[in-house]
């Protein structure tokens, strides 16, 4: 065998550090090719590879609709990556706050993984919302103000309610409310009000949290008659915020029910490049 063909069978050495962007997943291919565009933006940037991975999900989206490459897990990444002698990693969470992906999840992961390689390092970034950082409220204002045209308002001041998934973890909806504090704070009188809202809830009076719901919000006066802009606090399209999901079926029914109402939805978080500096500040803080 030549030293040529002998080179090309030898197994890549793995980046040091790998450094991994994880989202949540998403069944819905949208979610990965936008993640990837994410990672490739940052990579750029950085000058390092970035590679895009999920928690749970998308690795069962068929590799021919995310261009013949499938997505890749967490816990797959950095086991084909332990296997080929990998022990450096840094973990940049694409998530708002500390659910418990951060808190549980990938802690559990890391624990497991080194007992596998004991001399593994893993540094695990902060989430995208931290304290005074109000970087994140700029870019809901931006998208906010891009909604504000004559065509929406006519001649009305428009309403914004700032609409999440919703979580189980109250920390989780406390990050969403400062947000809503923010953004109220940097539109001023450009709008009426600004109210955070769930698109949705688990059962039980210990999640109450979560209220309002954003179809409970859009049927309560004065919010169901004149403009409202809903701020999408999503990163990712999906199920919930893409094309035809669940936050336009919501307006969808609202306007249904209170013909007085208009709505409009803003761009997802991820689509703004505005993001990128804010998960480079958090990618260099784990140095």
């Amino acid at each position: 065998m030549s030293k040529a063909t002998a080179r090309h069978k030898m197994p890549r050495e793995p980046e040091s550090p790998c450094v991994l962007l994880v989202d949540n997943g998403s069944l819905q291919p949208a979610a990965t090719r936008q993640l990837r565009k994410i990672a490739a933006a940052l990579g750029r940037r950085w000058g390092k590879k970035v590679t895009p991975v999920s928690l749970l999900h998308s690795d069962q989206v068929p590799a021919k609709k995310l261009g013949g490459r499938k997505a890749e897990i967490l816990r797959d990444a950095v086991g084909q990556r332990l296997h080929q002698g990998g022990r450096e990693f840094v973990i940049v969470p694409l998530f708002f706050g500390r659910s418990r992906a951060l808190t549980q999840f990938i802690p559990e992961l890391i624990t497991q993984w080194r007992i596998q390689a004991p001399k593994l390092k893993v540094r695990l970034a902060a989430p995208l919302a931290m304290g005074g950082d109000d970087r994140l409220a700029r870019i809901l204002e931006t998208q906010v103000r891009a909604k504000l045209t004559p065509g929406f308002l006519r001649g009305q001041r428009a309403r914004v309610a700032l609409v999440d998934h919703g979580s189980p973890v109250k920390t989780v909806t406390q990050v969403r409310n400062r947000l809503a504090t923010q953004l109220r704070r940097r539109l001023g009188l450009s709008v009426a009000a600004v109210a955070p809202c769930s698109m949705e809830r688990r059962p039980g009076a210990e999640y109450d949290f979560n209220e309002p719901l954003l179809e409970t919000l859009l049927a309560t006066p004065p919010w169901n008659t004149g403009p409202v802009i809903v701020a999408q606090l999503f990163l990712l399209p999906g199920r919930h915020a893409g094309p035809g999901g669940d936050i336009e079926r919501i307006c969808r029914q609202a306007r249904k029910k209170a013909p007085g109402l208009r709505t409009v939805r803003t761009k997802l978080v991820g689509e703004d490049p505005a993001l990128e500096a804010i998960l480079t500040a958090r990618f260099l803080a784990t140095k």
